[in-house]
């Protein structure tokens, strides 16, 4: 499955953003999805995941109650609603799909989108 994340851009800390993922090439049903981002000097970090239905969600502490994924399996996209941001959520944000019934690891990655929150 190709990914194509976008959405990004600056915003000030306390406002909004959201990040829409396209999903192309494959039955966008058949995949669970997540979002990761990465900052400068960190590790990438899993912020995100939502099951093939969108009945079940995961999220990290540190976006727990700010941000949302959600997805549209009709439109073949998978959302990330960001409120209430800071300046720590700066980072280059990627969506990722994970195969229902394969290893069980995120083996398709989108390009990323830059997200900078000022203070």
């Amino acid at each position: 499955v190709q990914l194509q994340a976008s959405g990004g851009g600056l915003v000030q800390a306390g406002g909004s953003l959201r990040l829409s993922c396209a999903a192309s090439g494959r039955t966008f049903s058949m995949y669970h999805m997540g979002w990761f981002r990465q900052a400068p000097g960190k590790q990438r970090e899993s912020i995100a995941a939502i099951t093939w239905s969108g009945g079940s969600t995961d999220y990290a502490d540190s976006v727990k109650g700010r941000f949302t994924i959600s997805r549209d399996n009709a439109k073949n996209t998978v959302y990330l609603q960001m409120n209430s941001l800071k300046p720590e959520d700066t980072a280059v944000y990627y969506c990722a799909a994970k195969y229902m019934f394969g290893t069980g690891t995120y083996d398709g990655w989108g390009q990323g989108t830059q997200v900078t929150v000022s203070s």
